[in-house]
């Protein structure tokens, strides 16, 4: 088996003998990339994984990296005599220092994360699809606080068969809520660790020739008429221009993105070019052409460094986007085997952190709604005048299967529990004749489709 892996590999996936096959670097970020899809693609729900996807993680991934022991680098070594007469010089043989100091890393965020799927071995929720949540009136309360204007929850796709968590009558308890939680938090340190070394790497990439290549003659045609005015003007300020562009959308932000990148390194290399002639330029002559040069020069790096600016303060604001045009070219045509190792790693994991949070967010979501519906509902009972002398005369629902009857009110999201005391006069407490099966539709198509899988897509 493994002869037949690392000859696929060699052979850049073209088992055909007829040299159609990719670099051996882009086969090995493909074999990692769908190795990770098989194994965590449909990860809907906090549970363990299963032994046999975890068999067949573990044992393909030591193989894949295998590869990173042959990637060394010689650093000298002092080696005694023997006998112990004095010293001498060799050099030795490790692992290149990018591999010797993030492989390690992204092997223990591996572990990590696993560990962490392997804690909701026993929980206090559970998965119900969505027909069987329908048709239970006692539950049901947690889709009709959200038609209120609360947030809803995070969804990767818009399927509407993805299972829906279940949480008790009255909520998390407040150590396994807690324990969530603490789950989420390490889940996120690990995804800006995962972001971190992804990037460094995508950093050390080389820019392949292809890209530079088919980039425009001039930062304008690459930024546009409005973008260009406003990142040519004395007084800039990245935030504001954010301000004034349509980021309404993932692919107009990524669409920003780009152009802002290719404008970048069209003035990076008009800044070199400038540079290299004022170089040839200094032992001819000192006239005013040469100061033209200069002049010229120093645009273009005061333009490059204020793009540069933008497109770090458009990744700050959206911490999420996928690869830009430009990684996926280095990516593409990367032939370093290490850096490709490295990239395809941290960018599985960075996918399967988010994965994670985003399932844990479900739960924490339905945990707010419901208990924002028992409060609700305790609210209406000291309303009607329980506990104060009279008896307070239960209603009974005419059906024990409806979703009518059931009052509601709008959760925040991952809030702190809600507090129990009576709600103020003049606040409306919501009816339950307002809650229709309609209304039930449109939530779940809120609740299944709001924000789109960001990370998935990278893995792709």
């Amino acid at each position: 088996m493994m002869k037949e892996r690392y000859s696929k590999l060699l052979l850049g996936e073209d088992m055909s003998g007829e040299g159609k096959g990719v670099c051996t670097a882009l086969a090995i970020s493909n074999a990692i990339t769908n190795l990770s899809a098989t194994v965590f693609g449909e990860l809907w729900r906090l549970e363990p994984l299963a032994p046999q996807k975890k068999a067949l993680w573990c044992r393909e991934m030591d193989l894949l990296l295998c590869i990173s022991n042959s990637i060394v680098e010689l650093v000298p070594s002092i080696q005694q005599f023997p006998g112990g007469h004095g010293t001498y010089e060799v050099m030795t043989t490790r692992p290149r220092t990018d591999l010797y100091m993030n492989l390690p890393a992204l092997k223990k965020l591996d572990a990590m994360l696993i560990d962490i799927l392997d804690d909701f071995r026993e929980s206090e929720f559970l998965y119900v699809d969505r027909g069987v949540l329908l048709g239970e009136g006692d539950n049901s309360g947690v889709y009709s606080s959200t038609l209120s204007g609360g947030r809803p929850s995070i969804r990767q796709e818009e399927k509407w068969w993805l299972p829906f968590p279940k949480v008790p009558r009255k909520g998390l308890s407040d150590a396994s809520r807690k324990k969530i939680q603490q789950c989420r938090e390490c889940t996120n340190q690990i995804l800006k660790a995962a972001l971190a070394i992804n990037s460094n790497v995508l950093t050390e990439m080389e820019i392949p020739n292809t890209y530079l290549d088919k980039l425009p003659k001039s930062g304008k045609a690459c930024l546009g008429e409005i973008i260009y005015q406003y990142i040519t003007t004395e007084q800039f300020l990245p935030e504001c221009l954010l301000d004034c562009l349509d980021l309404s959308s993932e692919h107009q932000t990524m669409e920003i993105a780009n152009r802002i990148e290719a404008a970048l390194h069209v003035w990076k290399l008009k800044d070199r070019k400038k540079h290299s002639n004022h170089q040839k330029s200094m032992h001819k002559s000192w006239g005013g052409k040469v100061k033209g040069f200069v002049g010229d020069g120093e645009k273009n790096h005061f333009l490059a460094q204020r793009a540069e600016t933008l497109l770090r303060s458009l990744r700050i604001r959206f911490p999420g986007l996928p690869q830009t045009a430009l990684d996926m070219n280095k990516i593409q045509y990367n032939k370093d085997v290490g850096k490709s190792i490295l990239e395809s790693y941290s960018r599985v994991m960075e996918s399967l952190a988010f994965n994670i949070m985003a399932r844990i967010d479900d739960v924490l979501f339905v945990d707010d709604a419901t208990k924002q519906r028992a409060a609700a509902e305790a609210a209406s009972f000291f309303n009607r005048g329980g506990l104060g002398g009279l008896p307070v005369q239960k209603r009974m629902s005419p059906s024990p299967f409806s979703v009518r009857h059931a009052p509601y009110a709008t959760p925040s999201f991952c809030s702190s529990p809600p507090s129990s005391r009576s709600p103020k006069k003049g606040v409306q407490i919501h009816k339950p004749e307002n809650l229709i099966h309609d209304d039930l539709d449109k939530l779940w198509s809120l609740y299944a489709g709001n924000i789109s899988s960001k990370r998935n897509e990278r893995c792709s």
